[in-house]
């Protein structure tokens, strides 16, 4: 029969935890040294059941809570104690990724504990570690707990941001940490960006009325010269709805927008009508679809002193700009938070409210890692 692992009460709880954390079982035995499944198995029960207590009773026989085994004398007693916790630091020594680390905060731990009863070196005579390695782990645990302190502030900003950001953006969050330090905390804590850009097929035979003057030259040295305009489903209300959104190619930003329940030129128009104060050499870019191509919508673009710009026929990527947006905005939302259903308000709320997010709050590289509008405002 071979010996029966002594499991430490902090590796019983690490293991509840990742667990909670949607951390597959084999990963969890792997990383912590577990031996067998069912044992973590019968962890998960006792955590649910609310008996905590039995994390830190010994192996074999389960005693009462609140009782004890009896032992023939106190020689026997402290002999069993110290194998037990002999025991513990074996198993830290095995866990992977954690190691001496671990052990050195257990250990300062149980002295700590301890050393009130018996002399510190009594101590670590009885745990087969030297003076000197104690004081040294003391040392070292209240640099361990600045590190976690930074973890736990970029694992904050990550919620913050609803897990949207890749670890580049975060680390231009934390300038005093590299971009590689951030991206070994976020794997490690499982805080990496969980948007997946979610791709959707044009169709229809749109009607060329008007010259690709873009021509994908997407930058603009000032404000309202360059714009892109675009429509984008939302199957995700009690009826299909349509967004119809403005951006301002110098910052990327969304200057108009309309949220409505069909797919016509009153949609678009609306939008349109949201421009002011345009420059004289403003353009307006969008796709050949039927609205923009419609005579209400371009007699209306002429009456505002705009040139008109289209896309080539089937070539999304002339109007990318834009089109990412919608994508992000869909990724970074209903795909994000698992929404496919909701209520037609609700969907209007979700969009608005992240238009403002993505305006105000959400910082872009190619902005030096600044939002549109406080690029705009610096730039001014």
């Amino acid at each position: 029969m071979g010996t029966r692992v002594s499991y430490p009460a902090e590796v019983k709880m690490k293991a509840i935890e990742m667990r909670l954390a949607g951390i597959s079982v084999k990963q969890v035995m792997e990383e912590l040294n577990i031996k067998n499944k069912t044992q973590l198995m019968t962890w998960m029960k006792w955590y649910k059941n609310g008996e905590m207590h039995r994390f830190h009773q010994p192996v074999g026989k389960q005693y009462t809570f609140g009782k004890g085994p009896e032992y023939d004398s106190e020689e026997a007693r402290l002999q069993v104690e110290n194998r037990y916790l002999k025991q513990q630091i074996e198993v830290f020594k095995k866990v992977r990724r954690i190691g001496e680390e671990v052990v050195g905060k257990i250990i300062v731990e149980l002295v700590d504990e301890l050393k009130e009863i018996m002399p510190i070196q009594t101590v670590c005579a009885h745990l087969g570690v030297a003076r000197s390695s104690y004081y040294r782990w003391r040392k070292e645990a209240q640099c361990l707990s600045k590190k976690n302190e930074r973890d736990q502030a970029i694992g904050k900003v990550c919620a913050e941001h609803k897990f949207r950001y890749g670890y580049r953006k975060i680390a231009a969050l934390f300038p005093g940490i590299s971009e590689k330090t951030i991206q070994r905390i976020m794997q490690k804590y499982g805080w990496s960006c969980r948007v997946k850009v979610k791709k959707r097929k044009r169709t229809g035979q749109p009607k060329h009325v008007a010259e690709n003057q873009l021509a994908r030259a997407f930058g603009a040295s000032k404000s309202c010269q360059k714009l892109v305009t675009d429509i984008t489903y939302l199957p995700f209300g009690q009826s299909m709805m349509y967004l119809s959104s403005i951006m301002d190619l110098y910052n990327g930003e969304i200057i108009a927008y309309t949220i409505g329940s069909v797919q016509d030129v009153t949609l678009v128009l609306d939008t349109l009508q949201q421009l002011d104060n345009l420059s004289k050499d403003c353009l307006l870019h969008s796709d050949q679809g039927s609205v923009y191509t419609s005579y209400a919508y371009q007699k209306a673009v002429k009456e505002k002193g705009i040139t008109m710009s289209m896309s080539r026929k089937g070539t999304p990527a002339d109007n990318s700009p834009i089109e990412t947006f919608h994508s992000s905005l869909k990724s970074e939302t209903f795909y994000l938070d698992d929404i496919y259903s909701t209520t037609n308000a609700h969907v209007k709320e979700i969009v608005e409210t992240y238009i403002t997010y993505y305006n105000n709050i959400r910082i872009q590289t190619k902005l030096n890692n600044q939002s549109p509008v406080k690029y705009r405002q610096l730039a001014v």
